[in-house]
């Protein structure tokens, strides 16, 4: 049956972001999905847990969760354990701004070539990955820009391509949406955000409601006029 389907694989961190990019990818007709998560060496690992949640609720066809080890490299207040997450920093929504150090170096373009083999063995050539340029973090692999690098990159290095199978596209459905508009939108389509985990620096698995994601997450609800269900110290 998943053979007849269209099939797709998505990136999901466990976060409010990557779980509204699969509810649309199935709301694309995308009933065949495929989710992803890794588990990198970050800090914030009930990420994960919250990820199998979002993947079960929202009936991926399969769910992998890879190791590899970022953390090995260190410069992230993610990775390294002797770099403090930055809490009620200013100027978030500044698309100026230095890159924070909560940035990954090239995070996004390890785990999109992750997605991109398995989507070659599994002969699905939709990519999804929730990547969102509105409500700033200055991360610059999440700019369309490298997407669109990516895409072409991709299809000048598999065989699938080559040997015309089909063209890989990479879909960032909440790119250019507000937090607001991104919660709304998965609300609409059933996504329970309580599933749902953002927070950089969780203690004993509740958020920290100070980090950049958090504060982002708590806008962004307080704008759609919802309220937000995760847990918070």
């Amino acid at each position: 049956m998943a053979d007849k389907m269209k099939k797709a694989v998505v990136l999901l961190s466990g976060g409010l972001d990557s779980a509204t990019t699969l509810a649309i990818a199935k709301e694309k007709g995308f009933q065949c999905c495929y989710g992803l998560t890794f588990s990198y060496g970050q800090r914030h690992r009930t990420e994960i847990d919250h990820a199998k949640k979002v993947a079960k609720s929202l009936g991926v066809v399969e769910h992998k969760i890879i190791d590899i080890d970022l953390k090995q490299f260190g410069s992230s207040a993610l990775t390294d354990d002797n770099i403090e997450v930055p809490k009620d920093r200013k100027g978030l929504s500044d698309k100026e701004q230095a890159i924070p150090i909560t940035y990954v170096p090239a995070r996004n373009l390890i785990f999109l070539s992750y997605a991109a083999a398995w989507a070659e063995v599994l002969g699905a050539f939709d990519i999804f990955i929730g990547v969102n340029a509105m409500d700033y973090s200055g991360y610059p692999d999440c700019r369309g820009e490298f997407i669109t690098s990516f895409q072409q990159t991709v299809n000048l290095a598999t065989a699938a391509s080559i040997e015309g199978k089909g063209k890989f596209t990479i879909w960032t459905p909440i790119i250019e949406m507000t937090k607001a508009q991104i919660i709304l939108k998965g609300t609409q389509l059933g996504v329970d955000y309580s599933l749902t985990h953002s927070c950089y620096d969780p203690v004993n698995g509740k958020a920290c409601g100070r980090c950049d994601s958090c504060r982002i997450r708590l806008k962004g609800f307080e704008e759609a006029n919802l309220e937000d269900s995760a847990e918070y110290i």
